[in-house]
């Protein structure tokens, strides 16, 4: 059964419950609510909830545990010998769910009957010619236990569709029975409610968490996979980064401090573009703008904020680059050769901070109070003097706050560098050279037909696990700066 029509099922009898719930409860008051401990709804939505909410649950388990339990069962049946030694399992898995989605569409669309798409005995030539007739394979050939393992893969899920529909079906059905024999007068229905309410609000807010570990376990596991397969020290320390794919990275040079470099560079050229301009705004607009031009000039500053990132890559490529190059090519200084550089990502991605060092420092200034404006002034100091000598020092642990969070946010950014700074990763102090960052180079590490096992793809994961860590120390030594030395005003 379609996965939209189980939903669908499961909702249809979660409504259903709804209100033979409350007929239920109305009935055994004898239509009189106030014999009722709750109101109506709430035996209606005790219903609801019991037959949906179960039902969910257990379609996100299986979902979750049953393509683990495929594919580790279905990878078993894979021979060693027939793995060759330029691939791996996984790609192997990867064929192998190919090849099965094929025979799939196959059956679909008339070109292969079901029974013969199962059948383990059938001719590997016969099903191989049906599927590239059907336009379902995209390989040259499929070999034996490849095709027995798509054959297994196919019938695996569809009955593990089938029980998780059965499963899912049964435990509405039967969550509905059961609120509605709760249905009565006495039984405190909204007490139910709210805390099955709570329960779903508590795992709602976990799913955030969740996700997060997730994703660092993820990193974890594949990091500690990398650093098995090439040294740790050697990637922390080599000055050279030159991934090679052949001999499975048996010549490759995968030192992180060329790509660091390039990180750290960008980033500090950028934010010597955003701090100043973004701070200043923030001071004109707390400060000095009239509320008139304050009501239009913030949302318009704050427009660079939605305006996507490869827009703004696009802009250095196209714009910025080939203006850096009138200036400092060979036709103005000879300084740089062509218009992708660490000058025009640093710039571009400078212009994309402004509304984040604006707007987080515009809101910490305009938090210092009233008061302390109006003494200085009371005392005879210029407006200048007030903003030098009593609000900058008073909104200092915000603004440098604000400033570290847009550092973290420069970090992380991909599309910028990938189009504005080049593929070079190399260290040097020039900004008019090409460089690259660790953002990068996850891109370029992750994309193609790349073994999985091989160490240039799993120094994705590593240099991913390296960056998690660098900003995670930047936000919390931010968040350490606000908060010891924020000052409390009432």
């Amino acid at each position: 059964m379609p996965l939209f029509w189980l939903i669908m099922i499961v909702l249809a009898v979660a409504a259903a419950g709804y209100f033979l719930g409350r007929q239920r409860a109305l009935a055994s008051a004898g239509g009189n609510t106030r014999h009722l401990h709750s109101l109506p709804s709430y035996y209606g939505w005790n219903v609801a909830m019991k037959a949906a909410v179960p039902a969910f649950l257990l379609l996100i388990v299986w979902l979750l545990v049953q393509p683990v339990y495929i594919n580790s069962t279905v990878s078993g049946m894979i021979p060693d010998r027939t793995v060759a030694d330029n691939a791996s399992r996984g790609l192997v898995m990867a064929e192998v769910r190919r090849t099965a989605e094929g025979l799939d569409n196959a059956v679909a669309e008339g070109t292969m009957t079901r029974d013969f798409a199962s059948d383990m005995r059938a001719d590997i030539t016969d099903v191989t010619q049906r599927l590239k007739d059907a336009g379902q394979i995209v390989t040259s050939t499929v070999t034996q236990p490849v095709l027995n393992a798509a054959q297994r893969y196919r019938v695996m899920n569809a009955t593990g569709t089938l029980w998780m529909s059965i499963a899912v079906i049964v435990l509405a059905f039967a969550g509905a029975f059961r609120g509605l024999r709760e249905a009565h007068s006495d039984f405190r229905a909204r007490n139910t409610v709210e805390q099955g309410i709570r329960a779903i609000l508590i795992g709602a807010a976990s799913i955030a968490i969740l996700t997060t570990v997730g994703i660092i376990l993820s990193l974890v596991f594949n990091t500690i996979e990398f650093f098995r397969l090439y040294p740790a020290w050697d990637f922390f320390t080599g000055l050279n980064w030159a991934p090679s794919f052949s001999g499975r990275g048996g010549s490759s040079d995968l030192g992180v401090l060329p790509l660091l470099w390039g990180t750290f560079y960008i980033s500090i050229v950028a934010l010597a573009v955003a701090v100043p301009v973004g701070l200043f705004s923030a001071i004109y607009l707390s400060e000095y703008a009239s509320p008139r031009v304050r009501s239009v000039a913030k949302p318009m500053l704050e427009v660079l904020a939605g305006i996507p990132t490869i827009v703004y890559g696009l802009f250095a490529l196209l714009t910025v680059g080939p203006l850096l190059v009138s200036v400092f090519g060979r036709d103005g200084l000879g300084w740089m050769q062509s218009g992708t550089a660490v000058m025009t990502a640093g710039l571009v991605m400078g212009i994309m901070l402004i509304p984040f060092v604006s707007s987080l420092s515009d809101d910490i200034i305009n938090a210092v109070p009233q008061a302390m404006r109006d003494g200085s002034y009371g005392l005879g100091a210029t407006r200048s003097e007030t903003i030098k000598q009593v609000i900058l020092p008073a909104a200092l642990p915000g603004i440098v706050g604000a400033i570290l969070l847009a550092a973290s946010r420069a970090i992380g950014e991909t599309m910028i560098v990938v189009l504005g700074a080049g593929a070079a990763a190399k260290l040097s102090l020039n900004p008019f050279e090409a460089m690259t960052t660790v953002t990068a180079k996850i891109v370029s590490q992750l994309t193609g037909d790349a073994d999985f096992a091989s160490p240039e793809a799993l120094v994705a994961f590593a240099l991913g696990m390296t960056l998690f860590v660098i900003t995670l120390g930047l936000n919390v030594f931010a968040l350490y700066i606000v908060r010891k030395y924020r000052e409390q005003y009432e």
